[in-house]
């Protein structure tokens, strides 16, 4: 294997609340944990850059990658902070994006709440034109229909323009000539086309895909940019990458045009991490727990690789309901996230009920303890009042946590209105979060086959650490891993990510009809983008190319995804394809339709740069009593009273470390919480293992 030539790689995670910065250097990792600037994040960057680069005696010259994944494309689709986008789609769509599927998520909801729509319906128009799905033209496009909306764009001051015309994905002319004409006459909106989005059939999806994509192109697109430029003049010459939702990385380039394949980018990261350390020690069954300080992320890990999908919904009106959210069609790590940080604010609703979030205090002013003008009660709050956080050493001992304001936002929030002591409004809050997630957790699983009680949690983040062993006994989990850097999980993934990307494009075909040339000339244009865009972050590496169909039989709804052979295909192909679809379909569904006819619908090209390998730390392990540094008065769920528990400084402690429960372990960017149920150890890899009694 062609090993990594870059020596030094600088990995960055845009989170809600913090942003975390890990350096790779020859000599080992350095890492920090800043607040992140919610106006100006390339600012939060640059402050995090700058320590981790002071620490290790680095200039920004001597870099050789950056990569970066953030959350900001999620974050301006869920809060609706997007640009003002018009959609121009064919003459009798208008509506195709309200009426989606035309169905109800909820059929026995009678005020049922659908998504609010990125585009209003005064910023739809259509055009006269139409394709087939073979790409052959019905009727052309009326030019002058669309030289007249630019009346309509000016007047609306239009910033960012989706045009998603039917059938594109067979023939893209149409769309094409409309951005040529629309630039021609003056047009200074962003435009983006369904046919370079998502050039995939499912009219729907399409067209919601692209509509986010145009919705937040411009402020990616600036922000991008920004960081870009600030980077160079404080010397930065390295290549920038981003980390997609799939897992992989691209370019700035093609970030700024499709910026819908950074959505989830941040957490993907973090999936990356869970399957390496899944990996390393032979874990088959893994869910992954990500917490921050605005959201909780699980995933589920089969066989060392994380769960993927081709489609996920953004911003769910009902919590976990598949539906209630925007469907964008695109490469993703498949996990389930909600609205549960440090920073979510809980609050008693009008029925005396305690909900924790989704709301988040974020990083400005953040929870009440950070002292920055913040009065709202956060689970940060909570859990500084319950003795899991030492207030003088938060955040690498950046920040003082005012234990004084946590008490205020408690009382005021939670226990008066529900006539609690403090300790027990407190426990009551980090209870409640700690459920959400399980229940999140528990529907993720059902959703997908999965049994939690036979998997072994990863758990990572700022939050997640401190929140893991509460979670694991909801959910019956016997086994927790809580790696090294833990703190900055989904940044460490991205230093063990490919470099890697995926292009899929329709073209329809049946088996019975199947042409190999066609089908060629589509995988090879697919294969030259692909190649492109990772050989230009991967010069000199071996690079791995996986080819894919997406089939059915006649008359089904949905594909099933199809290892092709990675080479040129022959008219011979046609019986292998044929008979890898039915050993598939055999294998999910236990039989096969006879004298049913296949189609295929979509190809599909995955290029990726080998692996980042890293040299397994092993050490012979002795065991060993660890003796604590310092005793903490921490409030247990099993006494339901405060108890002095020991205090562990995880840097100190070494392979075969044992201690018993309940502990805290502390760290520089976050804190582990062992309840009394698990005894904890550290491996012979640093990794601090928690197993049930």
């Amino acid at each position: 294997m062609t090993q990594i030539k870059h020596q030094v790689r600088l990995a960055v995670d845009v989170g809600g609340t913090f942003t975390d910065v890990v350096l790779e250097t020859p000599t080992g990792l350095v890492t920090a944990k800043v607040r992140t600037n919610e106006l100006r994040p390339e600012q939060g960057i640059l402050s995090g850059v700058n320590l981790v680069l002071e620490e290790a005696s680095i200039k920004p010259e001597q870099v050789d990658v950056f990569i970066h994944g953030t959350t900001l494309a999620t974050n301006a689709l869920i809060e609706r902070k997007g640009a003002k986008t018009a959609l121009i789609t064919t003459k009798g769509f208008r509506d195709s994006i309200e009426i989606g599927y035309e169905n109800r998520f909820d059929q026995y909801d009678l005020m049922i709440e659908k998504p609010e729509q990125l585009i209003p319906r005064e910023l739809r128009f259509t055009v006269p034109e139409r394709m087939d799905f073979s790409g052959q033209v019905l009727l052309e496009l009326d030019s002058r229909v669309v030289l007249s909306l630019m009346t309509e764009i000016e007047k609306n001051d239009i910033e960012s323009i989706a045009v998603g015309f039917l059938h594109s994905y067979a023939n893209p002319a149409h769309e094409q000539a409309v951005r040529e004409l629309l630039i021609d006459a003056g047009c200074k909106a962003e435009i983006s086309l369904s046919s370079e989005v998502c050039p995939e059939v499912r009219e729907y999806e399409r067209l919601m895909t692209t509509a986010c994509n145009a919705y937040i192109q411009p402020n990616i697109a600036r922000y991008l940019k920004s960081l870009e430029t600030e980077l160079y003049k404080t010397g930065f010459r390295s290549p920038l990458f981003l980390m997609t939702s799939g897992g992989g990385m691209t370019t700035l380039e093609l970030a700024i045009r499709f910026p819908i394949r950074l959505v989830e980018s941040g957490p993907s990261g973090g999936a990356v991490l869970a399957s390496r350390i899944a990996t390393q020690l032979q874990e088959k069954n893994v869910v992954s727990f990500d917490m921050g300080g605005t959201t909780a992320k699980i995933c589920l890990i089969d066989d060392y690789k994380p769960q993927t999908a081709r489609n996920f919904e953004i911003a769910r009106t009902a919590r976990f309901q598949k539906g209630s959210g925007m469907p964008v069609r695109i490469p993703v790590v498949e996990m389930i996230e909600i609205g549960a940080g440090g920073g979510s604010i809980a609050h008693v609703d009008s029925i005396g009920r305690l909900n924790i979030g989704p709301e988040s205090a974020g990083a400005n002013p953040g929870p009440a303890c950070y002292g920055y003008g913040g009065e709202r009660a956060t689970v940060t709050d909570a859990n500084l009042l319950l003795g899991k956080i030492d207030p003088q050493n938060f955040a690498e001992g950046k920040m003082q946590l005012n234990v004084n304001a946590a008490e205020i936002s408690v009382t005021n929030d939670i226990a008066k209105p529900l006539n609690l002591p403090i300790f027990e409004a407190a426990f009551g809050a980090c209870e409640m979060v700690e459920e959400n997630m399980a229940n999140a957790a528990r529907i993720h699983s059902v959703e997908h086959g999965a049994d939690l009680t036979q998997s072994t949690m990863i758990a990572f983040g700022g939050a997640g650490p401190l929140h893991a062993s509460r979670l694991a006994e909801k959910l019956n989990i016997k086994r927790i891993i809580v790696p090294r850097n833990s703190g900055v999980g989904s940044a460490l993934g991205f230093l063990w990510a490919p470099i890697a990307y995926e292009v899929v494009k329709s073209l329809y075909m049946t088996v019975d009809t199947f042409n190999a040339s066609d089908a060629n000339h589509v995988l090879n244009q697919i294969s030259d983008e692909t190649h492109g865009v990772v050989r230009s972050g991967a010069p000199e590496e071996e690079l791995t190319e996986i080819r894919t169909a997406y089939m059915r039989y006649v008359g089904q709804g949905h594909e099933i995804e199809i290892p092709l052979p990675n080479r040129d295909l022959k008219k011979e192909d046609k019986s292998l394809i044929k008979a890898t679809y039915e050993k598939y379909y055999s294998n999910l569904y236990g039989r096969t339709i006879p004298k049913r006819n296949i189609e295929i619908l979509t190809w599909s090209i995955v290029v990726s740069s080998s692996k980042k390998e890293f040299e397994d730390v092993e050490k012979h392990c002795e065991a060993y009593q660890a003796i604590p540094n310092t005793n903490r008065k921490v409030f247990l769920s099993s006494t339901k009273r405060y108890e002095d528990v020991p205090v562990y400084w995880r840097p100190e402690l070494s392979p075969g470390a044992h201690f018993e429960s309940p502990a805290i372990v502390a760290e520089p960017q976050t804190t582990t919480f062992v309840t009394s149920t698990y005894r904890a150890y550290i491996d012979s890899k640093y990794n601090l293992t928690l197993e049930a009694k």
